[in-house]
């Protein structure tokens, strides 16, 4: 346990977390520090290139098991239905509407994709290996909470049913598609095709994490200092509160799926983990009645810097305490 509690120690004062401190005081400060647009979104598109091809060559290195295919049906059936959890729960502690209860419980049965790489990546550093084909359970974890989302909230917005056009749109999100096209080159080329390209997606993914978690910090601190009244106390208490239940379930799910440490670790991260890219991108399609300053502002202002600074940290300890 002294082990574990000094990683976790090691992660909070890491290059990463604090690069994002650094943002989000920096927002707050309302300095005019600032990441341009086209940066930031060249950086979102290398990180899922390196994660979703590293998982591929784990997977083509490691072969597949019967364990990977259960860890996907896992997955969708968790995305699907930690958002009725988080729905029920906004419902009783909060005066949100059945439409705005439902966009924000959509955000926490999908995934943070870069909180799913700051755990990888700690897990990395402290020489824990976890399973390479938790990559394609991420890229599965979208879509279904989004549908779950849908249905919740159909019956205030009189639409049955999900429509097919935002269903395709969520499919073929960009962020999916890259994510899933890299991990299967990942996994075509093997071990041989990630020594190629080595000094590309390994070396410099630590640099360029730290960079996007500055911009990630700034966007929250904007977030928060622009949408800070919409945020109740009972709201902003489910930002903290949800991501434990996620990743009680995920620890439970991972443990009856035989998963390592550090895939049990992942597992519950992903859990616990509150989309602030895909979902935002489809509740403006599908739910244009609901409130972003509540949806994002939770997920990226209260969830994200929650789980980044002490949720991974306390997701491995409870893993290991548990696992191993």
């Amino acid at each position: 346990m002294d082990a574990i509690l000094s990683l976790a120690a090691a992660n909070i004062l890491s290059p990463t977390v604090l690069f994002f401190i650094l943002g989000f005081a920096a927002s707050l400060a309302r300095s005019d520090l600032s990441i341009p647009e086209a940066v930031a979104k060249g950086m979102s598109l290398y990180l899922l290139l390196a994660i979703g091809f590293k998982g591929g060559a784990g997977v083509a290195e490691n072969g597949l098991t019967v364990t990977l295919g259960f860890a996907m049906i896992a997955g969708i059936i968790l995305s699907a239905s930690i958002p009725l959890i988080a729905f029920v729960i906004l419902r009783a502690i909060s005066g949100l509407s059945r439409v705005d209860a439902a966009a924000v419980a959509a955000h926490y049965g999908s995934i943070s994709i870069v909180t799913f790489v700051a755990m990888t990546s700690m897990l990395d550093a402290a020489g824990i290996a976890f399973e390479g084909f938790m990559v394609a359970v991420a890229a599965i974890m979208e879509a279904p909470a989004i549908l779950t989302a849908l249905l919740l909230a159909s019956g205030a917005t009189g639409k049955k049913g999900v429509d097919k056009d935002l269903l395709r749109e969520v499919m073929l999100n960009g962020s999916i598609v890259l994510l899933i096209g890299a991990f299967a080159i990942g996994w075509i080329t093997g071990v041989e095709g990630l020594a190629k390209i080595e000094a590309f997606i390994v070396s410099p993914f630590q640099g360029v994490l730290c960079l996007f978690l500055l911009d990630m910090g700034l966007i929250a601190g904007r977030g928060m200092r622009s949408s800070r009244q919409h945020l109740a106390p009972p709201v902003i208490l489910f930002g903290v509160l949800m991501p434990v239940i996620g990743a009680s379930l995920g620890l439970a799910s991972g443990l009856l799926l035989g998963l390592s440490v550090g895939g049990v670790a992942v597992l519950m991260t992903l859990c616990a983990s509150a989309s602030y890219i895909a979902v935002p991108a489809a509740m403006r399609v599908a739910l244009p009645a609901a409130n972003p300053s509540i949806y994002l502002t939770l997920s990226l202002g209260v969830t994200f810097p929650f789980n980044l600074t002490v949720g991974i940290s306390l997701y491995l300890a409870v893993a290991s305490l548990f696992g191993g």
